[in-house]
Parts: C-alpha cells; sequence; structure tokens
C-alpha cells in the first residue's frame, strides 16, 4: 500500500537495502519493510558453490584436448562484490540481471587462462596425464588473479574430472595404445618363453654339474680305494717281510740253538768217551777171561756159557764131546723161565 512493502532473505543470503543511494540496512537473513520507489535491494548468495566448467585448449603437439572440472568458490566480501557486479533482486526475490552467470564465466575464464600456457607447453600425450598438475594451475592461478581477488570471492578447491582428446585422436591413441600392449604382452610372452629356456638350460647345466660333481666325487673315492689297495698290500707286504725276517731269525737263532747244543752234546760226548776211554784204558791190555773171572758172576747159566765157549775155542783139540740132553734141556728151560 502506499508503495510500502516488506520482504525477508534466509540466513545464507547476504543483504543490502539502499536508500537514495545510501546503505539503510545491511546484514545475512534480514527481514524489513521498504519503501519501493526510494530504495533498492542487493541479495548475495553466501553459500558455497561447484562451478561446473568444460574448455578445449591446443597441445605442443598442435592437439586438441577438452578439459572438464568444476571450481568450488563462496563470497567472501558481498560488499565488494556488490560494487562489481548487479545482483539487485525485486519485490519478489528475483534478481533483475543474470550477473552470476557473469561472475562464473569470470571464474572460469581465469581458470582457462591459468590452465593454458601449462597445456600449450606439453604435448598431448602428457596433457592427458597431467590431471593433477592442472587442478594444481587452476588454484594458483585462481587465487594469484586480481580479477578474482577483485570480486570478493575465495576459492575452495577446484577438480579436474576429464581430459580428453578429440575422438580421431582418441581412436588413434586407442589403437596406438592396444598396439603398444600387445606388443608388451608379445614381449612378456617372449620373455617368459625365453626366460623358461634359460631356466630349462640353467636346470640342464646344474644338473650336468651335478654330474660331474658326482663322477668326480666316484673318481676320487676309487682313488682313495685304490690308495687303500696299495696301501694294505703295501702293510701286507710289510708284513709279511716281517714275518720271514723274524721266521728267518728265528730259523738262525735255531740254527745257532742247534750248532750249540750239538757243540754241547758233542763236547759231552767227547767227554763221556774220554772218561769211558780214560776208566776202560786200564782194562784194555787185560785178557778177557781176567775180565769175566773179575766180574765174579755166580750165575751158573753165564759159567756154563763160558765153558761151552772154551769148549768151541779149543775144539780141534777135544776129540769127542758129549752132552745129555737132559743138561740142554735143563739149561733152555731155565732161559726160557728167564724171559718169561
Amino acid at each position: 500500500m502506499f508503495g510500502i512493502q516488506h520482504i525477508q532473505f534466509d540466513s545464507m543470503t547476504y543483504v543490502l537495502h539502499f536508500k537514495n543511494g545510501t546503505i539503510k540496512k545491511e546484514g545475512r537473513g534480514l527481514s524489513f519493510f521498504y519503501f519501493a520507489p526510494n530504495s533498492s535491494i542487493v541479495a548475495i548468495p553466501m553459500g558455497s558453490n561447484d562451478l561446473p566448467f568444460i574448455f578445449s585448449e591446443s597441445t605442443n603437439d598442435y592437439q586438441t584436448v577438452t578439459i572438464q572440472g568444476q571450481i568450488s568458490y563462496k563470497i567472501s566480501n558481498p560488499k565488494t562484490l556488490a560494487d562489481v557486479l548487479d545482483f539487485t533482486v525485486d519485490g519478489n526475490r528475483l534478481y533483475k540481471k543474470n550477473d552470476i552467470e557473469k561472475l562464473n564465466q569470470r571464474i572460469i575464464n581465469e581458470a582457462q587462462t591459468a590452465t593454458s600456457s601449462f597445456i600449450h607447453g606439453i604435448k598431448l600425450k602428457d596433457s592427458i596425464r597431467s590431471a593433477k598438475s592442472i587442478e594444481g594451475k587452476i588454484l594458483e592461478g585462481l587465487k594469484s588473479s586480481e580479477a578474482i581477488g577483485m570480486l570478493g570471492i575465495e576459492i575452495l578447491g577446484a577438480n579436474i574430472l576429464a581430459i580428453q582428446a578429440s575422438p580421431e585422436m582418441a581412436r588413434a591413441l586407442e589403437t596406438e595404445t592396444r598396439e603398444k600392449l600387445q606388443q608388451e604382452a608379445d614381449q612378456a610372452v617372449y620373455e617368459r618363453r625365453n626366460f623358461a629356456v634359460e631356466q630349462e638350460r640353467k636346470i640342464k647345466e646344474s644338473e650336468l654339474n651335478t654330474e660331474i660333481a658326482v663322477e668326480e666325487k666316484q673318481k676320487q673315492i676309487a682313488e682313495k680305494q685304490m690308495e687303500t689297495k696299495i696301501q694294505n698290500a703295501d702293510n701286507e707286504r710289510k708284513l709279511r717281510e716281517m714275518k720271514v725276517e723274524a721266521d728267518i731269525s728265528i730259523e738262525n737263532q735255531r740254527k745257532l740253538l742247534i750248532e750249540q747244543k750239538t757243540k754241547n752234546e758233542r763236547a759231552e760226548a767227547e767227554t763221556q768217551g774220554y772218561v769211558i776211554e780214560t776208566t776202560l784204558k786200564p782194562y784194555k791190555d787185560i785178557d778177557w777171561k781176567t775180565l769175566t773171572a773179575l766180574n765174579n758172576n755166580p750165575d751158573p747159566k753165564f759159567n756154563i756159557s763160558l765153558a761151552f765157549r772154551q769148549l768151541a775155542e779149543n775144539a780141534d783139540k777135544i776129540g769127542n764131546l758129549n752132552i745129555s740132553p737132559e743138561l740142554l734141556d735143563s739149561i733152555l728151560n731155565n732161559k726160557a723161565d728167564s724171559r718169561k
């Protein structure tokens, strides 16, 4: 009524109430009456905003890449932003101009400016793999930009969602990558086969070395056994030589013993002979008859035998001699009895 209206804002909106060109009220979440003919209301959103962007740049090898991402920011100084851009609203809280789009475009332009010099200095393949580097360049460029500083906003972060080449180049890269991967796969297969062959060779070499070592060990064992046999044979020979030498020594000792024993027996026999000879020497020249008489044998048979001997010696002088059978029988019977 009569141009007086009421307006209300939420807490995330910073409000500037201009009356006749002078700020009458300002703050967040205001609710007030105003006289429309001489009032102007500026409403600036204070929440953080996610600004998506997409732009194209050329690489060092004259290839086009498309960079897609988003920038997060918030308005930190609404009065500064209100001096640069128009955020005036009507009685229905609708913006009279679309300067929020202008703000977003300025941010995107600054982000593209910060990125272009970096993209121009690298090749296509490097640019596709440079998401983190591009994020850093965007943040650095926006935070150091004087134009952004004049807008009274704060950059919260930047994210690169995709970096893509043109469809034709993407297919070429896919083909190249596919071929490279196939080559790498073939190389891997070759290396595996080569590795298997090398391992097989090493195994065979190891087996041959083992056989050689076994043969060498068997040779050493055979040589050792031969040395042992030779040593044993030499020891047996030495033992036989020692035994023969011992037998020879024993035989020599025995020979000496026999010689000594023979010598002793000879000496003993000579001594006994000498003794007998010396003993019998006085009887050597004595007649046997005298010796027989000296023997004084009382056996009548002995005397009868002596008598027969004398008769035999003087047989030429005896003409006739009669011996009775009884005498002979008694002599023979006595001799048989003596034998029993």
